[in-house]
């Protein structure tokens, strides 16, 4: 009897394994809505630091087609997606906006990111991570992971935490703000402190 039991969870555990390498590898990604002008310029050029007044006087986040990764990862940085969006921040949304350095943790780390109404992008290690913080997978980042590999995330504030849930399953990723810095914790535990920069250093 015993032994059945654990056939079986072993048998489960692998018919899981191979559904999520089916997903990873196997399931086609998202129709690419990306708007090709982001790749003209360089977006190594703006003042990250003039971030655009969000008053309403411009785009929607509706208006502006859901941005995805090209390929397996872009080698030219894209200029910001949401430049053109003044929607005013969704009730519950911290303003992270900002190109963001790491200062302590992973030295180094850089990712940027934009926002208006209770959309985010985030643009960091050749990745673009475009989604609605409404807590669904539906909305949530549906982009690439490191191997070139499917995943699905739902993101969502809590108590001014933005968290992104791998799979909605479990927690992965946090970003919050202290002070004038932004924290990003990694699934593995490691805190980064980040600062905000105005220009993408040379070395990037």
């Amino acid at each position: 009897m015993i032994l059945r039991i654990i056939l079986s969870l072993v048998g489960l555990f692998f018919i899981l394994v191979a559904c999520l390498l089916v997903y990873a590898f196997a399931v086609p990604r998202p129709l690419d809505t990306t708007d090709p002008s982001i790749f003209l310029e360089d977006g190594k050029t703006v003042n990250y630091c003039g971030l655009p007044e969000l008053d309403g006087s411009g785009k929607s986040a509706n208006d502006i087609p859901k941005a995805y990764t090209p390929g397996c990862g872009f080698s030219h940085t894209p200029m910001p997606i949401l430049a053109n969006c003044t929607e005013p921040l969704a009730e519950g949304v911290v303003d992270m906006r900002g190109l963001w350095h790491g200062i302590s943790g992973r030295i180094g780390h850089l990712e940027r990111i934009e926002q208006c109404g209770n959309r985010v992008v985030v643009t960091a290690y050749g990745t673009i991570h475009d989604f609605r913080v409404d807590g669904t997978l539906r909305n949530g980042a549906r982009d690439i992971g490191a191997f070139c590999n499917n995943f699905n995330t739902a993101i969502h504030f809590d108590d001014g935490v933005m968290v992104f849930r791998l799979f909605d399953l479990f927690d992965a990723v946090t970003r919050r703000m202290n002070g004038e810095e932004m924290i990003f914790t990694f699934i593995d535990g490691v805190e980064t402190r980040t600062k905000r920069i105005c220009q993408y250093p040379d070395d990037h």
